[in-house]
């Protein structure tokens, strides 16, 4: 250590000494220029004299001032042409402006002025570039180990990960491609760009590349999954750069390459949220988030903690979940006045408990049952913990003068075909109705899937992707809207933020994504191609599943709000003893396991559900399924009012 310091400061003052030698050269050149090499007269050797003795201390004190000695050699660039050409000129300005105060400019020729700048900026700068150049060129000799690597871009971002992969052992940076054909069999930093992203395939053969890196940040989702494809065609590994958001700034690029992730590939716009907004209604505030050992659950009290609550409830039945998020929390937030409450959000007792010690400002409902096919062979289970488990809290917040309850929805609940999206249906319309009636705020959040969450397709996908396949289907058509967790939880706060109670914020989710595609797509990440390494097969819709998700009911009539990611839905009122007496009936026939009655009771709470019909209009024409998705399911099949008529028959 002692030595590296050693050599450092030895180094520093050894560019000091070269730096103040050339002050007296590039002065006497000046001078000695403007009489033609010949030797200077006696008056004007004086003047040389005399401006020397004002420069040094002069320059000594810009050079320092302007951290010329910050840098190092071996990495001479611009910003360091750029800190000598404002020293040089801060310090000729000066020493110009004092000879006329102290010396009158006696015998001082005016082209001395312009000369002596231009030889000292030259003989600073050339001999750090000239000593960059040789250990470059001595470096790129020596240096042929190393991934031969192709980057993808010719850009900005390029050019930087391509400087660093040329100081690096582990990669060898061999050539470019970028679809501007301006930057086409051009060089950077002496590597070439060969052509366009299309003849990816022939570089890779043609100069056996053996790892392509794709360095286009603001790629469109169409650019990076051809990309993908053509590394799956050509068989070679393919990385990437993270965003620059999610960068490490103490890290370097090439520390940064990782593998391609799905997130890349759906390339979901940066959402920008009201933080004053947000903070303003969970700073200070006890919060309490129901169902925190989720993946939405976790995520969401990783969020609020960043708003600096007064206290933050945790609540779920899962042990080993509800341990899992307290750990981390405890471990990355140690000034977060954290309670963990082990419980049943049905068990009213337990939540009442809660809501008399701990009370709750804020409450987030994110517990539920969620597995399609699973809770359409457990409908009793799914009634009583997505829906009675939402009237449970939902009626503590009331009765404990909760500020605000954000419900956490599903776009599963619009015209819902399985028992999962038709109890959070009924939850969504209790907490509407219940808003009309309380002094708590009661607002509804609803979006789509959520890329890595629990139990959805996404790690069954990788989970197969591992066994070697084959990668189940369900169908060649089906499509899912998709978000990341951090983006749906980001925007479920600000529908919180923005709520006045009662209302329905539906998620802007971008563009649906076909099933097929997303396989296809995780399989080429992994390194193979869909069918020739890893099999596709299709195993038919599963038990309430849809071909197409919606997110909203053709009776909502949806309108913009303040936020231009958030959409607002109009809700229907019912009655509110009716639904009350519904619930309670439902309640009963979950508590008996009556099925028939559940579905009896869900149908007339929800009318656009009728699962008989649903299910025996599958029966008589799975092809009529499958061969018109679009107006199976736009239409319905059956209109509400046919459905609440054949009800009361």
């Amino acid at each position: 250590m002692k030595n590296h310091i050693r050599r450092m400061m030895l180094s520093r003052w050894s560019a000091f000494f070269h730096d103040m030698l050339w002050v007296p050269v590039s002065l006497f050149a000046s001078f000695w220029l403007r009489f033609n090499l010949n030797s200077l007269p006696s008056p004007y050797l004086q003047s040389f004299f005399r401006i020397l003795c004002l420069a040094i201390p002069v320059f000594i004190i810009v050079f320092w001032r302007f951290g010329l000695y910050r840098g190092i050699w071996r990495f001479a660039s611009v910003p360091d042409i750029k800190r000598i050409l404002k020293s040089v000129l801060l310090g000729t300005m000066i020493v110009y402006f004092s000879a006329v105060i102290i010396f009158r400019m006696e015998d001082i020729p005016r082209t001395v002025l312009i000369l002596f700048p231009m030889f000292l900026i030259s003989g600073l700068s050339g001999p750090r570039l000239f000593y960059r150049l040789l250990k470059d060129r001595k470096f790129n000799l020596q240096k042929q180990t190393g991934k031969r690597t192709l980057v993808v871009g010719a850009g900005r971002a390029g050019e930087m990960v391509l400087r660093e992969l040329r100081n690096s052992q582990e990669y060898l940076p061999i050539a470019l491609l970028d679809d501007d054909v301006v930057k086409h069999s051009r060089e950077i930093h002496g590597v070439r760009v060969w052509g366009s992203l299309e003849e990816l395939v022939g570089v890779v053969n043609s100069l056996e590349i053996e790892l392509v890196l794709f360095a286009i940040p603001s790629a469109k989702p169409q650019v990076v999954a051809n990309v993908i494809r053509l590394c799956s065609k050509a068989d070679v590994e393919c990385r990437t750069l993270p965003p620059l958001k999610d960068q490490v700034a103490r890290k370097t690029q090439v520390e940064q390459i990782r593998p391609f992730i799905l997130e890349d590939l759906l390339c979901r716009i940066v959402v920008c949220l009201d933080e004053k907004k947000i903070s303003g209604y969970l700073r200070n505030k006890n919060v309490l988030v129901t169902g925190c050992g989720g993946s939405i659950g976790s995520e969401l009290c990783r969020q609020i903690a960043k708003s600096d609550p007064a206290r933050l409830i945790l609540l779920d039945n899962c042990e080993f979940n509800l341990y899992s998020i307290d750990s981390e929390l405890r471990c990355n937030l140690q000034d977060l006045q954290l309670e963990t409450i082990l419980g049943d959000v049905k068990n009213r007792e337990r939540v009442d408990w809660a809501f008399r010690k701990y009370s709750p400002d804020v409450v987030f409902h994110a517990a539920a049952y969620k597995h399609v096919p699973m809770l359409e062979i457990n409908q009793a289970e799914a009634v009583q913990n997505n829906v009675i488990g939402t009237q449970v809290i939902a009626e503590a917040a009331d009765r404990y003068g909760v500020e605000r309850f954000v419900f956490v929805s599903t776009d599963k609940a619009v015209n819902p075909s399985s028992v999962m999206g038709v109890t959070k249906r009924i939850s969504e319309l209790y907490c509407q109705n219940l808003s009309r009636r309380s002094k708590t705020k009661f607002v509804t959040t609803r979006f789509g899937n959520v890329l890595g969450s629990a139990g959805s397709v996404v790690p069954l996908f990788e989970k197969q992707i591992k066994m070697g396949g084959p990668v189940t289907v369900t169908h060649p058509d089906i499509s899912r809207y998709f978000m990341t967790i951090p983006e749906a939880v980001s925007l479920i706060l600000q529908a919180g933020a923005m709520g006045n109670g009662g209302e329905i914020y539906v998620l802007d989710m971008g563009e649906p994504v076909r099933i097929k595609d997303l396989a296809e797509q995780m399989i080429r990440i992994s390194g193979m191609e869909p069918e020739r390494d890893i099999k596709i097969t299709y195993i038919g819709l599963r038990p309430g599943e849809k071909l197409f998700e919606e997110l909203f009911h053709e009776g909502e009539s949806l309108c913009i709000t303040e936020h231009p990611k958030v959409l607002l839905a109009r809700s229907r009122q019912v009655d509110w003893q009716w639904l009350l007496g519904e619930i309670k009936s439902l309640n009963k026939a979950a508590t008996c396991r009556n099925v028939s009655s559940i579905a009896c009771h869900l149908c007339n709470i929800v009318p656009e559900y009728n699962h008989i019909k649903l299910d025996a209009a599958c029966a008589n024409e799975s092809e009529v399924l499958f061969r018109d998705p679009v107006s199976l399911y736009t239409t319905r099949l059956f209109s509400t009012e046919e459905i609440t008529q054949s009800n009361i028959n």
